[in-house]
């Protein structure tokens, strides 16, 4: 075989190639729905049953952010602004039924990177007022070296659980500007 420069021989049997080949591959095998083969169904815990925040209890010493249009009255923000702003346009759009804040639920999206297994926590989670009923999952997102792999991930569950209808639609965002949240919103019930 010849190899011409820059390209090089790896022995992906060898760390971390072998990582890297098990990861690209297991990330990238999907159902072919066209073929004939099942959607893909996603993993939900096996100790608990599904989420609710009538559980959310916890102490912060973060500034919170009151809100109506979420049964818990308040947004605690991880950040200094962007949530904040975030939670206005949320809290104020007509689309929008109720919503929460990504903090204390629970809620997590697993992906795998360099061959562990990581949570990727999202920011909210809102329900629009749409028939069928929506829940958008949405990101606030400045400069983050995995966020292709993080969206990618929320993508797939996203599929997976929409594929599997057990717990309604469901829609996956990331936007990079607070001020895109409300167009955001609105692209999403308009689908």
């Amino acid at each position: 075989m010849d190899v011409h420069p820059p390209s090089v021989i790896k022995d992906l049997v060898l760390a971390p190639y072998f990582v890297f080949l098990v990861e690209i591959i297991t990330e990238n095998i999907r159902p072919d729905m066209s073929g004939g083969e099942t959607p893909e169904i996603p993993r939900y815990e096996s100790s608990r049953g599904p989420g609710s925040t009538g559980e959310v209890d916890f102490w912060t010493s973060r500034e919170p952010r009151e809100v109506k249009k979420s049964h818990l009255n308040y947004v605690v923000p991880d950040t200094q602004k962007w949530e904040q702003a975030a939670a206005y346009y949320i809290d104020t759009h007509p689309a929008v039924d109720a919503f929460a804040k990504n903090s204390g639920l629970g809620f997590a999206i697993p992906y795998l990177h360099n061959g562990q297994m990581h949570d990727y926590v999202p920011d909210f989670i809102i329900r629009l007022k749409t028939d069928p009923l929506v829940h958008l999952i949405l990101e606030i997102k400045g400069y983050d070296p995995l966020e292709e792999v993080k969206r990618a991930a929320a993508e797939r569950w996203v599929a997976a659980v929409n594929s599997d209808g057990a717990h309604g639609r469901w829609a996956y965002t990331l936007v990079k500007k607070t001020t895109d949240v409300a167009e955001a919103i609105t692209n999403t019930a308009k689908r």
